[in-house]
């Protein structure tokens, strides 16, 4: 007769096999083919730890950089518990920028899609993403920054620098922030009552990345929340917005009148979801991103008196050109005188495949940071671009993507920096009062404020 002892050993001794059997699958996962090296990490969770531990901004992100010394460019991993290949190989990430449409899908952890919402057409295939390219050329295309929205641009740059200069010092990240602000939102949604646009304006200002770190942070989530809420509550007011112009059939000279065209197109891939969702993520690309980068310019130059030289000469020279003084930045100037300024299928791949489902993440930073692409590449020297043109299609500068994946937003970002160093370096004079660390977290964190004073530089 089985005793009671015999059958709990039985069962124990099931339920140990069945659990490494799967552990088993989870590590090595089907594959009709040779996947990647690499490893899947722990049940559910994978990497996710050590990719978002912290590290240096002018390196290599720790992640990449462990396992391209371990597994080579191309490697195989779980991010939020999704299967991924991560590749740092120049000629894969080129592929995969310009052949999206055939061979690679486009997809994003379930985390990122939950807060930047599943009807954010940013995250659709690559067809829509070129239709979305088409529409917000108006606004943030080359002709459209040129035509209506370099003035604003010029106009609230030099607004709040003239305000800042009374002032002891200033956060640069959070005015580039605030002036983007304040020109941009009545460019995608006008004719506001004022306790709209307050809420609308404070719930665009909640919605940020602070969160993206360490998922086992009380405050991480906190921020979680928070920003689900903010962005939340901004789409609110935007729908709403949007039904009373619809039933007015009042017309404004703003991004939400083209919207509303949009829906009322045969065959348009909009709904006012995704249309309010459009008008929600324009507004954050070009302040988050925008701020960050100048932030870190201004760190930069500030700690290289050669680079600063080179460009009050430019820029001041600009000015010194001008035929009316008081004019502000043209198209001309920006264009011409600013030079020192300016998968869905199996997939094999450099012999390995890539299943059906699993993301592919691409690793810019490793190219950009290869010594056998770039002399000293982690030096700051924006002399090592003179006399070169960087195409779209370069497999060796990707700092706005690539191919059909190019960021649409690009030109304006190299726009507004343009002309925020412009006024900067040209009529002012600056100095760092606090300096920041950035981390990468994976995105950019700054540490502190980057804490700067300005003066109005002597006339001749």
């Amino acid at each position: 007769m089985i005793s009671t002892w015999n059958v709990a050993m039985l069962i124990l001794a099931l339920v140990v096999v069945r659990i490494s059997h799967w552990l088993y699958r989870w590590s090595n996962p089907k594959c009709n083919g040779k996947l990647p090296p690499g490893a899947m990490g722990f049940p559910v969770i994978g990497e996710t730890v050590d990719f978002l531990k912290p590290c240096g901004f002018n390196d290599i992100p720790t992640f990449v950089k462990k396992r391209m010394i371990r597994y080579g460019l191309l490697f195989r991993t779980n991010i939020f518990g999704s299967k991924t290949v991560v590749s740092a190989d120049p000629d894969v990430i080129n592929q995969i920028f310009r052949q999206e449409n055939t061979s690679f899908g486009l997809g994003y952890p379930d985390i990122l899609v939950k807060v930047f919402g599943k009807d954010n057409l940013f995250l659709k295939e690559v067809f829509i993403h070129k239709y979305l390219q088409k529409v917000t050329m108006q606004i943030i295309g080359s002709e459209g920054l040129k035509q209506t929205m370099i003035g604003n641009m010029d106009k609230a740059t030099r607004d709040h620098f003239r305000l800042k200069a009374s002032q002891r010092s200033f956060n640069v990240r959070k005015e580039v922030e605030n002036l983007i602000v304040a020109y941009m939102t009545p460019k995608l949604i006008s004719n506001l009552k004022p306790e709209t646009h307050s809420k609308l304006i404070d719930n665009l200002n909640a919605f940020n990345l602070d969160w993206f770190q360490s998922f086992f942070s009380l405050s991480t989530w906190k921020a979680l929340i928070k920003v689900l809420k903010s962005r939340g509550e901004a789409i609110q007011v935007m729908k709403d917005v949007l039904s009373m112009r619809k039933e007015s059939r009042e017309k404004q000279e703003d991004f939400l009148n083209t919207m509303l065209e949009e829906l009322e197109r045969e065959g348009s891939i909009f709904d006012q979801g995704s249309a309010t969702n459009l008008i929600f993520l324009l507004a954050f690309v070009a302040r988050e991103g925008t701020s960050s980068c100048t932030a870190l310019a201004v760190k930069f130059i500030s700690k290289d008196p050669k680079v600063l030289a080179e460009l009050k000469r430019e820029h001041k020279a600009i000015v010194d050109n001008r035929k009316d003084k008081k004019a502000g930045v043209s198209w001309e100037e920006y264009t011409h005188n600013m030079t020192f300024t300016n998968m869905k299928k199996l997939l094999f791949c450099a012999g390995y495949t890539i299943p059906a489902g699993w993301i592919v993440a691409v690793a810019p930073s490793a190219v950009h940071y290869d010594p056998t692409n770039y002399e000293n590449p982690f030096e700051f020297n924006p002399w090592r671009w003179e006399g070169k043109e960087m195409t779209r299609g370069s497999k060796t500068f990707m700092a706005f993507g690539s191919g059909v994946r190019l960021c649409v937003g690009a030109e304006f970002a190299r726009l507004q920096m343009a002309i925020f160093l412009h006024h900067l370096v040209a009529y002012y004079d600056f100095s760092v009062v606090q300096d920041s660390e950035i981390t990468r977290s994976p995105f950019l964190q700054f540490t502190k404020d980057l804490l700067i004073n300005i003066s109005q530089s002597p006339t001749k």
